[in-house]
């Protein structure tokens, strides 16, 4: 379904260029916005850029880059399986309502105009997916929630032939909430279908740049994995337009490709900015002696490294570097560096890079940055006059003379339009004053050359780390989200969400018997409170140990029998009885990590729950896998886990509403060698576990709820949906349609209406009415089908072709290979979902010497795993 979003017609940012704790401020003005809270640990040392990945990784630090493949072929299998049954077809065709906000926005990675019809427009967003305009840019529908995976790096458009149209997935941003991608995909129709064209363990793909004379040269800018050594780095190059590509740049499986550009009058002569970084659990560095420029004049066969001989800078100390090249005097390029975390300088070269001088003299960029190049740090140089250059970081800058000065600043204290941050800037074809501006905010139109901006249009692509809802006033929601603050709507419309608390938006907690008393934080646990519905906010933080460990996104809960008792988690358990007005620590560290520990980016509470039933049952879970229980009010701490958990970072735990010994516990986690559960339960206060994932993709999960009028009903959100469970997780089943393979981060069952109403992290809230759920079938009659085989293929013997038949009772995930009598693998004939029935593979030996075969096929459904092989002879 196509939703479009108009043009806002609402004063929308201001800017503020304060930069302080929230625990100062007292109290907190609802103005301030968008300030930019230190993003620095209390505690941890867990850098908010390891967030996301630690808690996916832990312990090993590692992934398999096919986890999330698996898991959405998972996903499909079980979707395809649901649809053979009637009554879980009813409950598969229900439809997501998307809830908003649409005027709030989100981090927007790269816009791109049509070169041959410039109404049209395509926008990425980091974990959002892909926006098609037809209207310049005014107003924006999505193209790309088919694709198994929506987190965009950038988009590259066939300049001959604009119908066809490259999405590198995976963000290249190293930010705390990255998400790695799948590869390249491809459109032949202007984006209404997608087909994958490879390079799917690049996990991050910078730039995406397409031959203006021969199209079917593609080259490819891949970052690679932002937190492992990853070889698929480098810059790629296709010459059959995207159906096989090989490296034409290779430094090291530590150094990426951030930028590319080519030339507008020789699509030989490239330039590549690669970029050493290594992110490691205990260590971070963002440059190296390998970044760098990089050129090429014979079409990427070869590269020179452009250096101090050049008058650019050198050394160990690289950072990420932005570059551009004047489209109407392509000598004059502009070079953006950064040692890691500061700007360190403005190149520019007028004879197409072999010589270099700063552009920059005075430092006037540095105004803009505050520290963050190594995430933003892009520059764009205007489409005729080589002299008006842009920079893309913390601010938007504008300069008319080369560089010399910047009169022109979009940051914390300029204009109002602009929301800090951006990420992306694109030209009209044929009206180059007219810019679309991408940042966290969204999109903004400039006519003026970026002089003057838009509000920003409306665009569906927030990013929430939590939810919360006023149980009064349903209509009312309110959510944290990533660089927009914590937001809210108070009639439940898309587009008039408004920010009510800065910073980066977590936990929010209404007083569910008086809605004008609301708890907010920003990140690391700065926790504020309001009076007055919203308008001012207080901190909230008496008592509560400032130096003590607190997570990014910290826990903090309403007691759901008692509106004046919250609990909030550092590496152990606060409590307050009078609304937050004083705060008692009530547990020791129940987290692994020694009090006076040093350099380890562990050790927190991450999740919180009291029993409904009985307030005095309270349960918690950590970071590196803790889980403990209080039975008498938090007086004494009981330990629960054990080793047959996962030792891995636990996300909820959930308290049945009607029986206090019954606990759901969920895991994040991505598969490292073997299969990772995620949902476990224990009805006995943890004396015993019961493993309930089931059925479900391996994904790691990070929010749970349980119906409250149908305790058997449970449903989970993980990296790629929303999953529920009629039968206490016995088995799972994919719910209703409508919604992408979005990072689903919080879900919340509204008690009066019976909405389950979502959070994702990139696709803003949506709610589903539960009542319209099917429940007339137990599990029971379902009707699993149970006919499988593999046939001896024939001929046998054969010389040199043979084919293989066999038989699968339901659609699952397919694989055949054929081995030798030792065991190694010769051939994979087939690696692909399949429908039920007969299926028939042909194999070749023409290329093998005589001898005994064996042929083995793998079955994955949504019913399990079924595998069989057979023996076959080649006779020459």
């Amino acid at each position: 379904m196509r939703h479009h979003f108009k043009v806002l017609t609402l004063s929308m940012f201001v800017i503020v260029s304060l930069i302080f704790p929230l625990q100062n401020l007292e109290p907190i003005k609802k103005e301030l916005i968008f300030e930019r809270v230190k993003k620095k640990a209390k505690g941890p040392d867990q850098r908010p850029s390891e967030w996301a990945f630690i808690q996916r990784t832990y312990p090993y630090f590692q992934y398999d880059q096919a986890a999330y493949r698996e898991a959405l072929i998972q996903k499909e299998v079980m979707l395809r399986a649901q649809q053979k049954n009637p009554l879980l077809k009813k409950n598969n065709s229900l439809e997501w309502q998307f809830a908003g906000p649409v005027n709030i926005g989100g981090r927007v990675v790269d816009i791109e105009f049509n070169p041959i019809n410039p109404n049209i427009v395509y926008a990425g967003t980091a974990t959002g997916g892909v926006f098609k305009s037809t209207d310049t840019g005014q107003t924006w529908f999505s193209i790309f929630d088919s694709s198994p995976n929506i987190n965009i790096g950038d988009i590259g458009i066939d300049p001959t032939n604009p119908n066809v149209i490259f999405v590198g997935t995976g963000e290249a941003n190293g930010g705390h909430n990255n998400f790695p991608g799948e590869g390249i995909f491809k459109s032949t129709d202007a984006g209404e279908t997608w087909t994958f064209n490879g390079l799917g363990n690049t996990a991050s793909i910078g730039r995406i740049i397409i031959d203006h004379a021969n199209s079917q040269n593609i080259y490819v800018a891949a970052v690679g994995s932002y937190f492992s050594p990853n070889p698929e780095r480098g810059i790629y190059k296709s010459t059959d337009g995207g159906e096989s590509w090989f490296k034409s740049l290779f430094i090291s499986d530590s150094t990426g490709g951030i930028d590319l550009l080519m030339d507008p009058t020789n699509s030989n002569f490239l330039l590549a900015a690669m970029w050493e970084r290594v992110r490691r659990p205990n260590s971070s560095r963002l440059y190296g002696e390998s970044s760098g420029i990089y050129r090429s004049s014979d079409g990427g066969t070869t590269w020179d490294k452009l250096t101090s001989s050049n008058g650019l800078p050198s050394g160990t100390n690289i950072g990420r570097i932005g570059i551009t090249m004047s489209q109407s005097n392509p000598n004059v390029i502009y070079a953006l560096y950064n040692n890691g975390s500061t700007y360190t300088g403005f190149y520019k070269s007028t004879d197409k890079g072999t010589s270099w001088s700063n552009a920059d003299p005075t430092q006037g960029i540095s105004d803009g940055t505050s520290n963050f190049s190594w995430f933003f740090g892009q520059t764009r140089v205007h489409p005729t006059n080589p002299d008006i250059v842009y920079v893309l970081d913390v601010a938007f800058m504008r300069s008319t003379n080369s560089g010399t000065s910047w009169p022109i600043n979009y940051g914390y204290s300029g204009p109002n339009q602009l929301h800090v941050d951006h990420h992306a800037l694109a030209f009209h074809p044929q009206n180059p004053n007219y810019l679309l501006s991408g940042n966290d905010g969204g999109i903004n139109i400039s006519t003026d050359g970026g002089v003057t901006w838009s509000d920003a249009v409306q665009l569906p692509a927030t990013q929430f780390y939590e939810i919360g809802l006023d149980y009064l006033n349903p209509h009312r929601l309110y959510g944290g989200t990533q660089d927009n603050n914590t937001i809210r709507t108070n009639t439940g419309n898309l587009n008039d969400w408004d920010r009510i608390l800065g910073g980066d938006g977590f936990y929010v907690n209404v007083d569910f018997t008086n809605p004008n008393i609301i708890y907010a934080e920003s990140q690391f646990g700065n926790l504020a409170k309001s009076t007055n519905g919203g308008l001012t906010f207080s901190t909230a933080m008496q008592g509560i140990n400032s130096s003590e460990l607190t997570n990014w996104s910290t826990p903090v809960v309403m007691d759901p029998n008692n509106n004046n008792i919250l609990y909030y988690g550092t590496n152990r358990i606060y409590r307050t009885t009078n609304g937050a007005t004083s705060w008692n620590v009530i547990s020791p560290n129940i987290t692994n990590r020694d009090d006076n520990a040093v350099g380890v980016r562990l050790g927190t509470v991450t999740t919180i729950a009291v029993a409904p039933s009985n307030s005095h049952i309270i349960y918690a879970g950590t970071d590196d896998a803790n889980i403990w229980v209080s039975t008498d009010n938090g007086s004494n701490w009981t330990k629960i886990s054990n080793l047959s958990l996962p030792q891995r970072w636990v996300t909820r735990v959930v308290v049945d509403p009607n029986s206090a010994n019954i606990l759901y516990v969920t895991y994040s986690g991505l598969k490292w060698k073997e299969p990772q559960p995620h949902v476990y339960k224990t009805t006995d206060f943890g004396t015993t576990w019961t493993n309930i994932s089931s059925n479900l993709p391996d994904a790691p999960v990070n929010a749970f709820a349980v119906d409250y009028n149908k305790p058997d009903y449970l449903y989970l959100g993980n990296d790629i949906g929303v999953f529920y469970s009629s039968n206490g997780g016995s088995s799972w089943n994919v719910l209703a349609t409508g919604l992408p393979s979005v990072v689903v981060n919080d879900m919340k069952i509204h008690p009066v209406t019976n909405d389950l109403v979502l959070g994702t992290h990139g696709r803003s809230m949506y709610k589903l009415n539960l009542d319209s759920i099917t429940t007339s079938v137990p599990n029971s009659e379902i009707n699993i089908p149970n006919k499988f085989s593999l046939s001896q293929n024939y001929p046998n013997p054969f010389n040199p072709n043979t084919k293989i038949n066999f038989l699968i009772p339901y659609t699952s995930e397919v694989k055949v290979n054929v081995f030798d009598v030792n065991g190694r693998l010769i051939k994979t004939l087939i690696e692909k979902v399949l429908p039920k029935g007969e299926h028939t593979v042909e194999f070749s030996g023409s290329k093998l010497a005589s001898g005994i075969y064996f042929y083995k096929i793998e079955a994955k459904s949504a019913y399990g795993k079924l595998s069989a092989s057979k023996k076959m002879i080649l006779l020459k």
